[in-house]
């Protein structure tokens, strides 16, 4: 009989970053550029900034909970602190969960749109195959399998660079064409910064991910919160110059009737091809379905060892010191969601899911500061910030509950 065995520690600040990059930066920037100039026109690189801010104020949260609270399925055990039920800490678990496993589906989904491009596979021997091969990455290890996502990451953040670099000329323009990028006094153009906002959000989800694997960091109280602050940096920055390049090299109505805007600047630029591009996004979604259904397999791992659910799923397999049998339960919903589902209706559960935890986070990060608001050794956050927290991700949450009703 093998004995008891736990997650080991074994991420540094680095991988968590990269892990953090991974499931922030994904393949909606390669199409979500022409969809934010289509609403935003020259206002969209301060959409994106605001869109930021809004996201930074839970990722804050986030931080300062991981830093009071580093343990795996961090949403469900930062409710449970909050609001002291256990029910309600369950139910977010499984709605972090199911979040998870129905973001991996819907990324499974538009892997086999691309992969349709260079040669016919029937659909679910597809979906088999690449559930098959990320559970098996994600059951081999957490330094191996996050070693596998930061390289699928560094070649993410490499094709956007590449945009950036053969886009650099246009920045010289810059001091020039900077009144077109402000907003000034028109209420018109505050509105598009606005509109903008609400769907550039959606580009900065990832953070909360970092947290479910909280039990498998090197100084956690320290390195967790860094890199999720880190993360958000970074993906800000990215962002900013990709906007910003596009913007300034093609009109934005020209953006928005891009199907793939960011290979067509690329193309503008180097007068080449956007096939590296395109293998890049499909390494991108990927990496996508790696990160979320290790993060899956930890919440299950989470709530089991608090004792929310069987206690089979928070057993760690001695060689691997992975919960087998968690990330085996996580990539079978995956597989199924897949087959299931289609791509839109997967990816709008995920962001209204992603929304009501994230109100939830807030209010319960509210309370705990109420009791506790400055415990020794931990990052602490103005009172306030959750509080901005729970108002932006409900006010997102309801207007996408009346959107959906309305398309009834």
């Amino acid at each position: 009989m093998m004995p008891t065995v736990s997650l080991q520690r074994r991420l540094s600040l680095t991988q968590m970053v990269l892990y953090g990059l991974g499931t922030t930066i994904g393949a909606g920037i390669y199409a979500l550029v022409g969809e934010l100039a289509a609403i935003s026109g020259y206002m969209a690189p301060a959409a994106f900034l605001m869109a930021s801010l809004m996201a930074g104020l839970t990722a804050l949260s986030f931080a300062e909970l991981s830093s009071r609270y580093p343990r795996a399925a961090g949403a469900s055990l930062y409710v449970k602190q909050g609001f002291g039920s256990d029910t309600l800490a369950l139910f977010v678990g499984l709605l972090v969960f199911l979040a998870g496993v129905i973001s991996s589906a819907a990324l499974i989904n538009a892997f086999t749109g691309y992969l349709a491009q260079f040669f016919e596979l029937h659909r679910f021997i597809t979906i088999l195959i690449i559930a098959l091969t990320i559970g098996l990455l994600a059951a081999w290890g957490i330094a191996e399998s996050v070693f596998i996502a930061s390289l699928i990451t560094l070649i993410e953040i490499g094709g956007l660079l590449l945009i950036i670099f053969n886009s650099q000329s246009v920045f010289a323009d810059l001091p020039s064409q900077w009144h077109k990028l402000m907003p000034g006094t028109d209420s018109a153009n505050w509105w598009a910064i606005y509109a903008g906002a609400l769907l550039g959000f959606y580009a900065f989800i990832g953070f909360e991910d970092m947290v479910d694997v909280a039990e498998e960091i090197h100084n956690v109280r320290r390195n967790l919160p860094l890199a999720i602050i880190i993360t958000l940096s970074v993906t800000t920055l990215l962002y900013m110059l990709i906007m910003l390049a596009a913007v300034l090299a093609m009109p934005p109505q020209q953006l928005a009737k891009e199907n793939a805007p960011l290979i067509a600047l690329y193309r503008h630029f180097s007068g080449e091809h956007g096939f590296l591009l395109n293998i890049i996004a499909m390494f991108a979604i990927i990496n996508g379905v790696l990160i979320q259904t290790i993060m899956a397999s930890r919440v299950l791992y989470g709530l089991s060892c608090r004792g929310h659910l069987h206690v089979s799923l928070s057993q760690v397999h001695y060689f691997t010191r992975t919960p087998l049998i968690a990330t085996a339960l996580a990539i079978s919903c995956v597989f199924v969601f897949a087959l299931l589902g289609d791509l839109s209706t997967l990816a709008e559960t995920t962001s209204l899911l992603m929304l009501c935890i994230f109100s939830l986070v807030n209010l319960a990060l509210w309370r705990i500061k109420r009791r506790n608001p400055r415990p020794p050794g931990i990052i602490v956050l103005p009172a306030c910030l959750p509080v901005l927290g729970f108002f932006v991700s409900a006010a997102f949450a309801l207007s996408q509950l009346l959107s959906l009703f309305n398309d009834v």
